[in-house]
């Protein structure tokens, strides 16, 4: 168990995380290197994993609850994707607890790789979500939605960080949805991917309770926070925060593995 100060900024960085989460995604990209930082050292991986779904699971269903409340997008529209993102992330977490030690030096590489190229989409394609313009008929948009909550979830349970930008991105720059939308649909998958890994990683024991319970409670607040002013800003809001988290997170990963070689 982590002291009290700790503790407390374990805590302030799942608030942030949670709000962050809400608007853009990348929200674990802040908890799992604090929950490294302020875990003992040599916490297995899987721990640091099932803790933190724990929280993100909060700050999920806070956001996610907010997006159906507003009806920002119809049930029906949900229905796939989210039972996908479950399918996806528990082979995730299957393939996580197989490969336990020797994965996680070549997944940093590949999403700042990733990311760098969501930036430079976004920012040369300034009219990319800003707009709901759909690229396709209902039936293959929903197909397209539940492949990819399929793949993202199957991420999401195998290591997770970046989950979430990555589906707003993809929802965009594949679906042609704006912002808001994409960010609606990818907390609902997101929560869906989350949960399900959590049930996983808990039946498995990888988990710290009284850490996960105190930082589930500060992400859901950041969660909650963060759904109510994405819809009371709008899409282009959303865009600009999308851009700037994004690229925060790209410095971020380009210093850990800088310092990893």
């Amino acid at each position: 168990m982590p002291s009290v100060t700790t503790l407390a900024m374990l805590m302030l960085a799942a608030l942030l995380a949670g709000f962050m989460d809400a608007v853009v995604g990348g929200g674990g990209l802040i908890t799992i290197p604090a929950l490294i930082l302020g875990l003992p050292a040599g916490t297995p991986l899987t721990t640091v994993l099932g803790t933190n779904k724990v929280l993100a699971s909060c700050g999920a269903s806070f956001a996610a609850a907010q997006f159906l409340r507003a009806r920002v997008l119809r049930w029906q529209d949900l229905v796939a994707p989210v039972a996908c993102s479950m399918a996806g992330a528990g082979g995730g977490v299957a393939l996580a607890y197989f490969l336990q030690g020797r994965f996680e030096a070549y997944v940093r590489p590949g999403m700042l790789g990733l990311m760098v190229a969501m930036v430079v989409f976004t920012v040369l394609k300034p009219d990319a979500g800003t707009l709901h313009a759909p690229r396709f008929g209902l039936h293959h948009q929903r197909l397209l939605a539940a492949l990819i909550s399929a793949l993202l979830g199957f991420y999401d349970g195998f290591f997770g960080p970046g989950t979430g930008s990555i589906l707003i991105f993809l929802f965009v720059a594949v679906l042609g949805f704006d912002f808001l939308r994409a960010s609606a649909l990818s907390k609902s998958v997101n929560w869906a991917s989350n949960v399900t890994a959590m049930v996983i990683f808990l039946w498995q024991g990888s988990w710290i309770p009284a850490v996960a319970l105190a930082m589930a409670l500060a992400n859901g607040a950041g969660g909650y926070l963060g759904a109510r002013t994405a819809l009371a800003k709008g899409s282009g809001w959303v865009r600009v925060v999308f851009i700037g988290v994004v690229t925060a997170l790209i410095l971020r990963l380009a210093w850990q593995v800088w310092q990893s070689h």
